[in-house]
């Protein structure tokens, strides 16, 4: 895939979204919209679903067979679009948003089987979508435990070592859900499965991956409610700090 360029001859440019500059609005405009759509997916697909009449399904996936098909699909082609157009500071960035791409469009292009479990499908549309959920999750996960804390640094963000902490923990908590869900898929019996699925264990699973990497493009958009946390996370650590330096001064 071929992306339109986005000169940044200078990384000061990135400071702050509010500098008169198009092409920077732009690109913190996609970070946003990535993260909001990340956000309000679970939402219109687990609550929106069940005020209509749509029951928790056991995985997100499985609300391609709903009424909510077209929000499952529109909202991770969105996110598909957006990472197309997002471009980084080198090619391995790039790479990363191409791949995210296609995940999230193999995602939402391919659907799951009916009543299926991920790991046994009975189409290879339904093996293609397991394989590219598993790939756009670790592409979000690669982006926060890396890109992102790198680039705050080359953009000279505020409060870097709060951002950063926000940025390693979604992405911790990516990894720690994926392995828990393969936990689910590959180890458990099936009685445990069919137990754990009355509770819809999957679909929580991914509420959470999802909404930890919303978290972490919110504050790598600065987000307003992502700025308030990063402050607040900011100001708490500072009074730690100041805290912690006036006991051992009085030990002293």
């Amino acid at each position: 895939m071929i992306k339109n360029d986005v000169i940044k001859d200078e990384p000061e440019a990135f400071d702050y979204p509010d500098r008169k500059n198009i092409l920077v609005v732009s690109y913190i405009t996609i970070r946003r919209a990535i993260g909001v759509s990340g956000l309000l997916l679970p939402l219109m697909l687990g609550p929106g679903g069940w005020l209509v009449g749509i029951p928790f399904q056991d995985n997100m996936s499985s609300y391609y067979h709903t009424g909510m098909r077209d929000i499952f699909v529109g909202t991770l082609s969105a996110i598909g679009i957006f990472l197309f157009c997002y471009r980084g500071y080198d090619r391995v960035e790039n790479w990363t948003a191409n791949l995210g791409c296609v995940s999230a469009l193999g995602v939402a292009l391919f659907p799951l089987d009916y009543n299926s479990d991920p790991l046994f499908q009975r189409s290879v549309t339904g093996y293609l979508h397991t394989f590219s959920g598993g790939v756009f999750f670790l592409t979000l996960a690669f982006y926060s435990l890396y890109h992102f804390p790198r680039d705050s640094q080359i953009e000279h963000e505020p409060h870097l070592r709060e951002r950063a902490w926000i940025y390693q923990l979604s992405g911790i908590v990516i990894l720690l859900s994926l392995v828990t869900m393969g936990g689910f898929l590959f180890v458990l019996s099936p009685e445990w499965k069919r137990m754990l699925n009355n509770y819809n264990f999957l679909f929580w699973m991914e509420w959470v991956a999802v909404w930890a990497f919303a978290a972490a493009w919110l504050a790598k958009g600065r987000a307003i409610i992502a700025d308030i946390a990063v402050d607040m996370l900011a100001h708490s650590t500072a009074l730690l700090t100041k805290q912690i330096r006036h006991t051992q001064t009085r030990e002293q």
